[in-house]
């Protein structure tokens, strides 16, 4: 539905004058939304964050799907010890006189829980445009396996040889000791997080069929390994990693997986919503 020509000029001029007069800061004046707990100088006052014992579902349809994104809040893991902070700011407010509540989004597209393009860690790849919107659907959207890694290891080539993943797998979630250590749940970001070697990272692309690699931290690769475990799997640009997934309390076994990211044109990750169907 077209607006009237009025009413759209209406709304682009209060887009880019914000009817709410805020403090300046470090945000260029926009503060963050009042959703989050601690918001301070937001549009809206303390009321309009959500009621106490507001629930995020996690679960729907009788536990049928399951939500395996961490929501974005101030609190996840990012670089240094003060975790991501606010990503949502809001720029008018109902409450405050505006006719309408609009929110503004400023985040790294490598947070919370994404994925990673070719285009990540080899430049041959970014400058071929192997960008978010190029990422194939058929890949993001199947059967997949949810499996356990040791918990005494990294992902190496002796790990994953011992987990037999069958040919003809393509979409592996692995659980590892990140997530029993809940350290998506804690905002300073750690180094010492359980993700792929080199090693690892090569004997999955000699040895098995998987186009998918989930994993339940912010790096898909050992910190040791950062740049080496990223390089060989962007070596084949039709393997996509997920990575920060929220696999607590979920049962290993095959699901139908469902992963969605922003058609982000040029950038090389995007957040992705990923849920899991039993």
């Amino acid at each position: 539905m077209s607006l009237p020509p009025p009413l759209m000029a209406t709304l682009l001029l209060a887009v880019t004058t914000a009817s709410c007069v805020l403090a300046a800061g470090d945000d260029g004046g926009i503060a963050a939304h009042p959703a989050y707990a601690d918001a301070v100088g937001t549009c809206g006052p303390a009321s309009a964050a959500p009621a106490a014992g507001a629930r995020r579902l996690e679960e729907y349809d009788g536990e049928r799907i399951v939500d395996i994104t961490h929501a974005y809040r101030p609190e996840l893991p990012g670089v240094g010890p003060d975790g991501l902070g606010p990503v949502v700011f809001q720029t008018m407010s109902m409450a405050n006189g505006s006719f309408c509540n609009l929110s503004e989004l400023r985040m790294v597209v490598h947070a919370g829980t994404h994925i990673d393009t070719p285009g990540h860690m080899i430049q041959e790849h970014f400058e071929a445009g192997l960008d978010a919107d190029k990422l194939d659907l058929v890949v993001l959207n199947g059967p997949a396996l949810l499996v356990d890694v040791p918990r005494n290891t990294n992902i190496t080539a002796e790990a994953m040889e011992s987990l037999k993943i069958p040919k003809g797998v393509r979409r592996v979630l692995f659980r590892t000791l990140n997530t029993d250590r809940k350290l998506m749940w804690k905002k300073a970001g750690d180094l010492s997080y359980v993700g792929f070697t080199e090693d690892g990272a090569q004997w999955l692309v000699d040895n098995t069929d998987i186009k998918l690699v989930g994993v339940d931290y912010l790096s898909v690769a050992a910190f040791d390994h950062l740049i080496s475990a990223h390089v060989v799997f962007f070596k084949n640009p039709d393997i996509i990693p997920v990575e920060g997934l929220k696999l607590d309390d979920v049962p290993a076994g095959i699901y139908n997986l469902h992963c969605l990211p922003l058609r982000l044109v040029g950038a090389e990750g995007s957040p992705v919503r990923c849920i899991l169907i039993k």
